[in-house]
């Protein structure tokens, strides 16, 4: 009898304790699947959002990981379309059970990033090494970049192709922004997700570094600058709305691409990626993030001294190549200076946060290098020398034509146009247009034209 009670007894407990989890798990799911969705469907949520879909600087350092204020930044194909940021509450991220428990509330990569917490964690790495393998990262690609767009323009220009030209509204950059816009469309959205896994750093080196790098806005405004100087007003015009239109649609068909090379893999293998293998390659651990800084290390060395060799030997000839090599040497320097101002994304202004949905740091960057770029052809116009004309081309090609990006601005523009506010795009397309074009014009073209006047 004694045992009989006590057999009693304990299943009694244990049916208390379990059925006080299933309530407490209850409660909990119950909670969440209130408030999600308020939160989801919440404008200063989907402002941010929209505003942060291309770029967010040093921040993104963090998005695969929880942070302090409980969000979560996804970017892929099973996440909300356009980057949208998942609330959790601090209850929730810390228990992995209970997210298990609303699989269909939320996405199934929270639950694999909950289940592979332990392997991210494996190794404490200073911030140190992150920033630095970051902005190596960034360097190499952002010199790669250079090199592909200076060879894009001698394939597609007068010299070989034929199909782009400094007087025409097919300028010199738009083969470029059209490739960077496309690739955009993998490496910045469909798959950047998936590179992630192995290394954050390299994720944000492909899509800011390297297609930032590629692309760039303030070379394409400075050729509608110089055909505004020759009256050719319809080439401007033309030269705006084609180039918009052809480097939007360059994106969508680079994720439509993608998804489909992502379907196709997935078809053959008739299974999904194998994440529990992708993390024995992570760059995850103090020992890993040294290899990758001394190898990166090595590479932009390397490049710098080949850079720096041949424009001490082309500089005095004043030919396209010296400026390229002088390209090569400042582009790092505008890609890191870009990447720290892309955190103003989805930030707005003030304490507030007025005018959220705006990303402030691409367009601050994009106007920013048109400016100096105008300032640099004015100055090109008034001294009038072979060195000056090297150097400052030297300087527009690398430098500005890192700091502005293309890639980054139609990623932007895309996710405004699928959000609930599509006119904010065009608004945003708009401002950086005119404010540079404008700008532009007082810096360059008043000057170009009183000197032709005189």
């Amino acid at each position: 009898m004694d045992c009989e009670n006590k057999d009693s007894e304990l299943r009694k407990i244990g049916s208390s304790r379990t059925s006080s989890a299933a309530s407490s798990l209850r409660r909990r799911s119950l909670s969440l699947s209130f408030s999600l969705p308020k939160r989801l469907n919440d404008d200063d949520e989907e402002s941010e959002s929209v505003s942060e879909a291309g770029d967010i600087g040093d921040r993104e350092l963090q998005s695969n990981r929880y942070s302090g204020s409980g969000r979560l930044r996804l970017i892929g194909e099973n996440a909300p379309e356009h980057g949208v940021v998942v609330p959790i509450s601090a209850e929730w991220s810390h228990d992995p059970n209970a997210m298990s428990s609303v699989a269909p509330v939320s996405s199934s990569k929270l639950i694999l990033q909950t289940e592979h917490k332990k392997n991210e964690e494996k190794t404490e790495v200073p911030w140190v090494l992150e920033y630095a393998s970051c902005l190596l990262f960034l360097a190499v690609f952002g010199i790669l970049g250079v090199l592909l767009r200076y060879g894009l323009q001698i394939l597609f220009g007068p010299r070989i192709v034929g199909a782009t030209s400094d007087h025409s509204y097919m300028y010199l950059d738009l083969p470029s922004n059209m490739v960077g816009s496309f690739l955009m469309g993998w490496f910045g959205a469909v798959f950047k997700e998936d590179i992630s896994r192995f290394s954050t750093s390299l994720a944000i080196g492909l899509s800011t570094g390297f297609l930032g790098s590629l692309t760039t806005f303030s070379g394409w405004n400075q050729k509608m600058l110089d055909l505004s100087v020759e009256d050719q007003w319809v080439f401007v015009v033309l030269g705006y709305l084609i180039g918009l239109f052809l480097v939007a649609y360059s994106f969508i068909f680079g994720i439509e691409t993608a998804k489909g090379v992502r379907w196709l893999y997935r078809r053959a293998t008739m299974n999904s990626f194998n994440y529990g293998t992708d993390y024995h390659w992570r760059v995850d651990s103090y020992k890993r993030h040294v290899l990758v800084i001394l190898f990166l290390l090595c590479i932009l060395f390397l490049l710098w001294g080949m850079s720096i060799g041949l424009e001490v030997t082309e500089l005095s000839s004043g030919s396209t190549k010296a400026q390229l090599w002088l390209a090569c040497i400042v582009g790092p320097f505008g890609v890191w200076i870009r990447w720290f101002l892309a955190r103003l994304n989805g930030r707005g202004l003030g304490k507030s946060g007025l005018l959220k949905w705006l990303p402030f740091g691409t367009l601050i960057a994009n106007v920013l290098a048109a400016c100096v770029m105008a300032a640099l052809a004015t100055l090109k116009k008034a001294v009038k020398t072979q060195r000056c004309d090297t150097v400052a081309s030297g300087i527009q090609f690398g430098l500005l034509g890192c700091l502005s990006t293309v890639s980054t601005f139609i990623a932007e523009f895309h996710a405004m146009r699928e959000s609930k506010y599509p006119w904010r795009a065009y608004v945003y397309a708009l401002s950086t247009m005119l404010m540079s074009f404008i700008l532009g014009t007082l810096i360059y073209s008043v000057f170009v034209w009183t000197e032709n006047s005189n």
